[in-house]
């Protein structure tokens, strides 16, 4: 048997997409900083959908320096469900956690997950095979047709919308929503663009799909159900000047030419 429970010689077929069983077709990346209270609602939901599909799917939490229990509640779950592992981010920030994730993982696609599940864990299949497959990255949006917010207090919104336009201006250009946390790669796209990936901070979303569309991937936004919660960890007023000045230094990077050379691998 392979490593995810699947014999190294069948060969299964999703509606008509070749699998190779003996590494996960899909793997859901976490990343978790001080995450006790939040995990254990929501890791059962992505395994319970990852131990359900028809393809092999692996979940990868990445532990951000936490100081609370998180590590711990993601190794009792892994006790249980050997689709799913933990790995450690010492650099503190979602993009270092994010990055370690994308290089430790085995998927041929690979899909960022906040851990709030504030988009549900069932709108994934839209992001994979037979639903959407002729794409590089594909964005989980909030802004495209068909896409639904629920309670989300206007000003929250009205702040969204403020920074992406500052961002669509000086470096996404095109793209409605850069910073909903869930996002899907291509294996060899996520590979690539992540090598050369500077911020480890919130705006690294932003970086990446700058990046991205530098080297001309085919970047598409899926409309999804999205669910705000009160216990955000972004502070509107802080956060945001932190992420407009990470978009200024992207923006410096580019014109001087950094993002043109081939990156290199790290964590």
């Amino acid at each position: 048997m392979g490593e995810w429970g699947f014999s190294r010689t069948l060969s299964l077929s999703l509606r008509g997409v070749a699998i190779d069983t003996e590494s996960p077709l899909l793997t859901i990346i976490i990343p978790a900083y001080n995450e006790e209270l939040r995990l254990p609602v929501t890791l059962p939901k992505v395994m319970a959908f990852a131990e359900s599909q028809d393809y092999p799917v692996e979940v990868l939490v990445v532990d951000n320096a936490s100081t609370d229990r998180t590590a711990e509640i993601v190794r009792q779950f892994a006790s249980r469900h050997p689709r799913l592992s933990l790995t450690y981010q010492p650099i503190r920030g979602k993009g270092a956690a994010v990055r370690k994730g994308i290089f430790e993982s085995h998927g041929a696609y690979l899909f960022i997950c906040d851990a709030d599940l504030a988009m549900p864990i069932e709108e994934v299949s839209k992001f994979m095979p037979p639903h959407l497959s002729d794409y590089d990255v594909a964005i989980a949006s909030r802004e495209a047709p068909g896409a639904v917010r629920y309670n989300e207090p206007w000003y929250r919104h009205l702040m969204g919308r403020v920074f992406n336009l500052i961002v669509r201006l000086l470096a996404v250009p095109g793209i409605q929503d850069t910073q909903c946390g869930f996002k899907c790669f291509r294996r060899e796209a996520a590979l690539d663009l992540f090598s050369v990936q500077t911020i480890d901070g919130w705006a690294f979303d932003v970086e990446i799909l700058h990046v991205a569309m530098k080297r001309g991937y085919r970047i598409v936004e899926v409309p999804i159900n999205w669910y705000y919660g009160t216990h955000s960890r972004v502070s509107p007023l802080r956060d945001s000047f932190n992420m407009l000045r990470e978009v200024l230094r992207i923006r410096r990077r580019s014109r001087a030419g950094f993002y043109d050379r081939p990156g290199m691998a790290r964590s």
